[in-house]
């Protein structure tokens, strides 16, 4: 079986448009999510097929099952999911309230479970199926002063990945989960994302520094959002797909700084931290 059927979620922009195309141009069946089907017009291969769009609130547990069941109805499977959706929330822990971090790990983690927990009784049947989590470098290396809420939900995402891949790899079923570098996509917009409500003075410097920078690297990120898909898609046609894939040479260089610096760690404390065993 060479043409699969995917499930993508954020498919209107960034790497989820990117991805919907080229598997619409190679012939692969794509039901793509968003917010209303009006920002799912304007792809180019909208009137194909092999093209579903869906108007889907990921918060909402009913409308992710509907989405899942449409699917189904519609091409009688689903080969690779992509949980793609997500945001920026950004602002010094201390100044994000309750709510802005509840909504952002409602979209970042708990939406792509809503995803997992009702596409996989249909990949369980299958016995096939792989799930990709799009986290970020910062999922892995989170070191970023101002992105913690970010930072939080995507380390949440990458160790949820992890834990699902061992729970489904004796079904046939497999999960990655990606760790992009920036992307030239429309992350950094403001439809993308936010900035804490409330900024108190003591930070207000810092958030000001954060601004400008976020403002020069807006439509100057490294990383192909074209090539990003290709990437994926590579990883969906092997036999045994990464659990970890990490896109463009700034991830990569930041994973390796990463696993550095906690082999430094480990080596300098092991003495004390084994000496803590009975």
């Amino acid at each position: 079986m060479d043409k699969k059927v995917w499930f993508i979620t954020g498919a209107a922009r960034g790497v989820g448009l990117s991805l919907a195309r080229q598997l619409l141009a190679r012939g692969e069946s794509v039901a793509a999510t968003s917010r209303t089907l009006q920002n799912l017009q304007h792809v180019p291969e909208a009137q194909s097929e092999c093209f579903l769009p869906l108007e889907v609130d990921l918060r909402s547990e009913a409308s992710v099952q509907s989405a899942i069941g449409k699917t189904i109805d519609r091409f009688g499977r689903i080969d690779v999911v992509v949980n793609n959706a997500g945001y920026g929330q950004y602002g010094a822990l201390e100044t994000l309230s309750d709510a802005e971090l509840r909504d952002n790990f409602d979209i970042n983690v708990f939406a792509p479970l809503h995803v997992i927990r009702h596409v996989l009784p249909h990949l369980r049947e299958q016995q096939r199926g792989h799930i990709f989590n799009i986290a970020s470098i910062v999922g892995f290396q989170g070191g970023y002063a101002g992105w913690g809420s970010y930072v939080a939900s995507k380390f949440a995402l990458a160790g949820l990945t992890e834990a699902l891949a061992a729970e489904v790899a004796e079904l046939g079923i497999t999960a990655t989960v990606v760790y992009p570098g920036p992307v030239r996509t429309g992350f950094l917009s403001d439809a993308s994302l936010k900035a804490a409500s409330h900024t108190p003075p003591a930070y207000r410097a810092a958030q000001a520094s954060l601004d400008l920078h976020l403002n020069e690297l807006d439509g100057k990120q490294a990383g192909d959002p074209e090539k990003l898909a290709l990437l994926m898609i590579q990883a969906a046609s092997v036999s045994a797909p990464p659990l970890h894939l990490f896109s463009g040479k700034i991830a990569h260089q930041l994973a390796q700084e990463k696993i550095s610096a906690v082999s430094q760690d480990l080596a300098r404390w092991k003495g004390a931290g084994e000496a803590t065993d009975y």
